[in-house]
């Protein structure tokens, strides 16, 4: 690190801010690039970029990274030396609802960023896969050697391609880059489309929480400062070139202990104050019943543990969501 211009798409998410802000903290190069679009409420990504644009080493560039041609000249001209594309069409569910926004996210996208690394040659891409990739499988932990071909939902099967094409350009052209499945992170300024937030939600304004499988749902839960921390560790390591020669691994980013869902659920109701009321649903199409991360990679290579515990990442996650609360007025 240092004397580096980063580049991080999907600045304006949960996880892109979380890492633009530990590196501008850092004091680096940071510049930060994304479409803003409505998926979920904007007035939430507006706030993150509020905090991001109080530091004078952060540029900003609102764009989509499916634009080929835009971005090809943003590479060109910011001449980026490590890109972290966290940019994505994410969620399980929507995709049933509007596929076409996960192949243009995340498959011409992507497509997009691969093609400008190769015009424009950086020292490292990073990018976001999925635990989702895993699909529904009975072995645990899960484990990045593997066989992940089997994906339950468009979703995963994007992000498996993800990965796929980052090794075909990884082997063609000599990007180096590193693929992190990030296994169901939350935590302050998070994504109000995930389970966690929605149960907030439910809980506060006492609407009945859905809760599918009958709660018989296992996962692994990552509090956002841990997935941070792990993507620092990973984004200054290049690589080293496999027995084919190609420079590109694959990581799993997860806490490595799974938490059932009624569990994670009793420890947001005490951590909110109140109780939910719930509504218990059958099982949802691409849905799996647990996930589990081997994080063997991360500890071997970097020494990575994660540190927060569910009760400590609820509680800081409560008293943001609260604080939240209070500036706009009510539940999204």
């Amino acid at each position: 690190m240092g004397n580096c211009v980063y580049l991080v798409t999907g600045a304006a998410g949960f996880i892109g801010f979380h890492l633009a802000r530990e590196l501008l903290g850092k004091g680096e190069t940071v510049i930060g690039l994304d479409n803003i679009n409505d998926y979920y409420d904007v007035r939430l990504k507006e706030l993150r970029l509020a905090i991001l644009k109080k530091y004078g080493n952060f540029d900003f560039i609102r764009e989509d990274i499916s634009h080929q041609q835009a971005i090809r000249d943003i590479f060109a001209e910011k001449k980026p030396d490590i890109v972290v594309n966290l940019a994505a069409q994410a969620g399980v569910r929507y995709s049933l609802e509007k596929p076409e926004a996960y192949i243009e996210s995340n498959i011409s996208g992507f497509f997009s960023i691969l093609e400008a690394c190769r015009n424009s040659p950086v020292k490292h891409l990073v990018y976001a896969s999925s635990s989702s990739v895993y699909g529904s499988r009975s072995k645990v932990p899960f484990s990045v050697e593997d066989t992940a071909d089997r994906p339950v939902s468009l979703y995963a099967a994007t992000k498996k391609s993800n990965e796929l094409m980052a090794y075909a350009y990884s082997h063609l052209f000599g990007i180096p880059a590193t693929g992190l499945r990030f296994f169901t992170v939350y935590g302050p300024y998070g994504r109000p489309d995930m389970a966690y937030f929605k149960f907030a939600d439910g809980i506060i304004s006492g609407r009945p929480i859905q809760i599918y499988n009958c709660g018989d749902m296992e996962r692994d839960f990552t509090y956002i400062d841990d997935a941070v921390e792990g993507i620092m560790c990973v984004i200054g390591k290049i690589p080293e070139a496999d027995e084919n020669g190609v420079r590109h691994k694959l990581y799993n980013i997860g806490n490595s202990r799974p938490e059932n869902l009624t569990y994670f659920i009793e420890i947001l109701e005490k951590a909110l104050g109140r109780q939910a009321a719930k509504e218990f649903l059958p099982m949802q199409p691409g849905d799996v019943t647990k996930t589990f991360a081997d994080i063997g990679g991360m500890k071997e290579d970097f020494g990575f543990t994660p540190k927060t515990s569910l009760e400590e990442g609820l509680g800081k996650f409560a008293n943001w969501y609260l604080e939240y609360l209070s500036g706009n007025g009510r539940p999204l």
